[in-house]
């Protein structure tokens, strides 16, 4: 396939670039489905003359559908589109990229998805599918999948499906809330991640930051002590790399603690700790839930984080967390590769 595509390259180089077109069309209705002509055409930066085009030639080829509430791909679009992806990945370059970062960082697994989030929000959605087929492909007979929060992992709460082999599914939040929006946080994607998956839930009633005597007192709760167990113990965890400065303004963190967060030049937030960009932790929130210690116990590790802007805090994290393996975009991929 690669020797085919190499002779494409010299010989054919428009087909490549007719192809890679449409591959993005099909891809794009995947994740958006259904969809408008005009916003479809606002969001790939394409005019409505040339895709009105494509789709009418997709549509004569059995790929596309076209109603009133817009367009959907046909099962033999789906098919098609999930053939494509390996080869799409080869001719732009993405497979290259993934064994480069996963040299470069020292982490076993590496997985890059075409675009930018920091351009392209609904990027973030092909980074939830990406890590939905990773999670799949690691499922045992029996699951417990602990869940952070943050915009990122609420997309792999989206494009999460059932589970073809009917395996046990447990989805835990990782942590205590932290008081945004409903849909981000740990407890609602949890829900609706078990919900989409048909797994079972558990949830955590506890606000993620706490002070000390508070932080004792509910832990000692039997309800809260046995999720905390369930999250201790889980198989497999999903989480997002928040930038420091970000996440610590979301936190509302007080004063002194934020001078110690920008002294220490923290770049990167995961777990309630902050990272500077050699990976030492510059300053640590008392959370309630998963911590950095726990991870090197559980079995699968997935970090989920894009957007050319979030390369250094990913780089930053993955120097505390090597065995993770991480799904990113391509935004960040080459900010990582070129850093």
């Amino acid at each position: 396939m690669k020797k085919i595509m190499e002779v494409q390259k010299k010989l054919l180089p428009d087909l490549l670039s007719v192809m890679q077109k449409r591959y993005e069309i099909l891809r794009y209705i995947r994740l958006m489905q259904p969809i408008g002509r005009r916003s479809l055409s606002g969001s790939l930066g394409l005019s409505e003359r040339v895709l009105r085009s494509e789709v009418d030639f997709l549509k004569k080829q059995n790929l596309l559908n076209v109603s009133v509430a817009g367009m959907t791909l046909t099962p033999e679009g789906e098919a098609l589109t999930k053939e494509l992806e390996e080869i799409m990945k080869e001719v732009s370059g993405l497979t290259v990229l993934e064994a480069g970062i996963e040299e470069k960082l020292g982490i076993s697994k590496v997985v890059v998805v075409p675009g930018d989030s920091d351009q392209s929000p609904w990027v973030k959605k092909e980074m939830g599918r990406a890590c939905v087929n990773t999670m799949r492909r690691r499922f045992h007979e029996q699951n417990i999948i602990a869940v952070a929060g943050g915009t990122t992992v609420s997309c792999v709460a989206e494009m999460m499906t059932p589970d073809a082999k009917n395996r046990n599914l447990l989805f835990v939040p990782a942590r205590g809330g932290l008081g945004e929006k409903v849909q981000n946080q740990s407890n609602s994607i949890c829900a609706s991640m078990a919900e989409k998956a048909s797994g079972d839930y558990r949830l955590l009633h506890i606000p993620d930051q706490l002070s000390h005597e508070s932080y004792q007192s509910m832990i000692a709760e039997p309800s809260i002590k046995e999720v905390i167990s369930l999250i201790k113990n889980s198989s497999m965890v999903i989480h997002g790399i928040g930038d420091a400065k970000m996440m610590a303004e979301r936190r509302k963190t007080a004063p002194e603690d934020m001078v110690k967060i920008e002294s220490g030049l923290a770049v990167a937030e995961a777990f309630g700790y902050y990272f500077d960009q050699s990976g030492a932790v510059v300053h640590k929130v008392q959370t309630v839930g998963m911590q950095l210690a726990d991870l090197e116990k559980i079995e699968c590790v997935i970090a989920v984080a894009g957007g050319a802007s979030k390369a250094k805090a990913i780089r930053a994290y993955l120097k505390k967390a090597p065995h993770t393996i991480l799904i990113t975009d391509e935004g960040a991929a080459k900010e990582l590769i070129r850093e």
